[in-house]
């Protein structure tokens, strides 16, 4: 890394465990935290032109499942190198009328319904209790560097939604989307808590790109199967690494 700003990170999710095209890649071993291993090791490239750390949420081989990842030794892990901004990636069902598949969304609030995940760096002895302001999980700025990326491309891409976080693995019941749609919820996920919150108390910030790879339950005639799933993944992931790859040549701008 030879640039005079900190590397931005990507987190990929499912239908992103190997990032294609990143340029001269190094793939470094899982590193040691104070909270254990990170679920890959870190690869380091360039993008567009800029330095860019690249991390599989799940795994290289997508061995962990949600509730499983080590969310606190990822982001510790990418802290540690230095890095200051995270862009996470995440594939997710679609509960409103506009969340149709391969749609794609910068979301601005959660809601969480996870239980049992360790969501906090402060809950050792030796650290320091944090109460963070989670008000707004995610930074404005890094999102809009994000659909500035897509309008230059003219990739459509939905500004904001609520981002509802269930426990996985298994997919949800149509009366907890149902539920979740009550609450306000425009889309459905597994992973970006608490990821978010971690990065917060972290320091870092912190953007979410989603894409809409199935209608939730209760909301299509037809049966969720991962066919579909594994379909939608396909055609929208190169969209969204085209996006990345564009917030990357803007970072690029911005630093000469």
């Amino acid at each position: 890394m030879n640039n005079n700003q900190p590397p931005l990170a990507i987190i990929g999710g499912s239908g992103l465990d190997v990032f294609d095209g990143l340029e001269n890649p190094i793939e470094k071993p899982p590193i040691n935290t104070p909270f254990g291993q990170p679920s890959a090791g870190l690869v380091y490239g360039k993008l567009s032109g800029s330095d860019v750390v690249f991390l599989a949420r799940h795994g290289k081989d997508h061995q962990y499942a949600p509730h499983r990842v080590n969310y606190r030794a990822n982001i510790h892990a990418l802290a540690s190198l230095g890095v200051r901004k995270v862009i996470a990636v995440a594939a997710v069902g679609g509960i409103t009328e506009v969340m149709e598949n391969r749609v794609l969304v910068v979301p601005d609030q959660l809601i969480d319904y996870t239980s049992g995940r360790l969501s906090s760096f402060s809950d050792r002895p030796d650290t320091v209790v944090q109460h963070v302001d989670f008000s707004y999980p995610f930074t404005r700025e890094l999102s809009q560097r994000i659909l500035d990326a897509a309008s230059r491309q003219n990739i459509v891409v939905q500004d904001g939604g609520i981002y509802g976080v269930t426990e996985g693995p298994r997919l949800e019941t149509a009366a907890e989307i149902s539920r979740m749609e009550k609450d306000g919820c425009d889309l459905v996920g597994m992973t970006l808590m608490p990821e978010a919150v971690l990065a917060r108390e972290a320091g870092l910030d912190y953007a979410a790109l989603a894409l809409v790879v199935n209608r939730a339950a209760g909301k299509s005639q037809e049966l969720i199967t991962m066919d579909m799933i594994k379909s939608n993944l396909q055609e929208g992931m190169s969209q969204v690494r085209s996006i990345l790859c564009g917030v990357m040549a803007m970072s690029v701008r911005v630093c000469d």
